[in-house]
């Protein structure tokens, strides 16, 4: 996973930024790649991840070359400059998607808007869509989600497998850079003394995550935002991808009963993808993962 994600190569993709400001006084940057469509989608990244990781971009340029206009959601810090508040996001912070939805319907150009997301990205969007079915705008007609943490408690253990280290290890130090950043804004707030003795996720979301959004501890946050306890509710065409060889996703992570209940929602359990994975390149330079996108979508009778 790593490895394909770091040596694919991704041309075509021209992104145009631009930057909402949020109802609470910080930023979002948005990053748009058009071919003049009326139907739209919007790409939410990983942990720790941004519009240019070849992933998004890949799942860009397949849905432009599907005749979809693209907009590639950064979260509050990962555009490539602090944002200006001492919380950044999280794995269910859902108030910055629907304010991204609300700003891009108002372009009276769009009729139809999708979502796609990855990881972290997939457990924001499906927590979105079942957590207010109300507040979801009638435009929005169907979503796509891969290698998502439904369960984040039993993820969190998961990714803190001695296999996993690595991996844990490449996100903690990522993160760290990340405190660092607002240690220099914000020195009252936050610091990383003693960062060395955080080496689980639960060790970083009990000292940063939950006290700066609000969870008494990384146990309640992880139950607050996974979004497995929406998934019954959620009321629009929803493909959720978890592969089978994931090594970030628990037994817990592959909702087969919530599928099972809900119309709506569509589960696949590919034997191999790994995480954020699915590379078996065709011809056209496009992975399963972007190929079944843009079906799924055309099977809902979406352009």
């Amino acid at each position: 996973m790593i490895v394909a994600n770091q040596v694919r190569f991704v041309p075509g993709v021209v992104y145009r930024r631009e930057r909402l400001e949020t109802s609470d006084g910080d930023f979002l940057d948005l990053d748009w790649s058009r071919v003049g469509s009326s139907s739209v989608c919007i790409l939410c990244h990983g942990l720790e991840g941004h519009s240019r990781r070849p992933y998004v971009l890949g799942m860009a340029r397949a849905l432009n070359r599907a005749g979809w206009d693209v907009c590639a959601l950064n979260y509050r810090g990962c555009s490539g400059e602090p944002n200006r508040k001492p919380f950044f996001y999280h794995s269910g912070f859902t108030q910055d998607l629907d304010e991204v939805v609300k700003h891009v319907l108002e372009r009276p150009c769009y009729d139809a808007v999708v979502l796609v997301g990855f990881s972290l990205g997939g457990n924001l969007i499906l927590k979105y869509l079942g957590e207010s079915a109300r507040r979801v705008p009638p435009q929005l007609r169907a979503a796509a989600v891969f290698s998502v943490p439904c369960h984040l408690a039993a993820s969190a253990k998961a990714i803190s497998r001695p296999s996993n280290r690595i991996y844990l290890k490449r996100f903690l130090k990522r993160l760290r850079k990340k405190i660092e950043a607002k240690e220099d804004l914000f020195p009252e707030t936050l610091n990383t003394r003693g960062y060395e003795r955080i080496v689980t996720f639960e060790d970083f979301d009990n000292r940063y995550t939950a006290p700066l959004h609000g969870f008494r501890d990384a146990q309640d946050y992880y139950a607050k935002a996974s979004s497995k306890p929406f998934l019954n509710s959620i009321t629009v065409p929803t493909l959720i991808v978890n592969a089978l060889d994931d090594p970030f996703l628990s037994p817990e992570c592959f909702p087969y009963q919530e599928a099972y209940r809900n119309p709506y929602l569509f589960l696949e359990t590919p034997r191999h993808g790994s995480h954020v994975g699915f590379y078996d390149f065709s011809p056209d330079g496009f992975i399963w993962s972007e190929r079944r996108t843009v079906a799924f979508f055309r099977d809902q009778s979406l352009p």
